[in-house]
């Protein structure tokens, strides 16, 4: 009876392997999937592509900030007087990319006019 408890308890196996030979498959799994990673091009980049579409319909105020090199204060003025509408989705402003363009050529096309900073 002391013997009993002196056993330990045998825990069934759930694969027919033995755990060096399993973690060594795994990380040559894992080596595999990551060289085949980096070997293919990145299927698209972070925003959505959407067929049809050949310009970004909303713009952060970073990116408006950078087109216009200028700081966000100056952003948040041209808003204040008129000459930029924002378009808050939650916490965060957003601004028409055609707001933009018409902000950047009041005349019209790109072609007409020279852009107004």
């Amino acid at each position: 009876m002391e013997s009993a408890k002196n056993e330990l308890p045998t825990t069934p196996m759930l694969f027919p392997l033995e755990p060096e030979v399993f973690w060594q498959k795994l990380r040559l799994l894992v080596r595999e999937e990551v060289g085949r990673l980096e070997v293919q091009p990145a299927a698209g980049s972070s925003t959505f592509v959407t067929p049809g579409l050949n310009y970004k319909p909303l713009l952060k105020i970073a990116e408006v900030c950078q087109l216009f090199q200028v700081t966000r204060p100056t952003i948040y003025d041209w808003i204040k007087c008129g000459k930029l509408k924002r378009y808050k989705v939650r916490s965060r402003a957003y601004f028409l990319w055609n707001d933009i363009q018409q902000l950047l050529y009041p005349d019209g096309s790109p072609g007409q006019s020279s852009p107004v900073i």
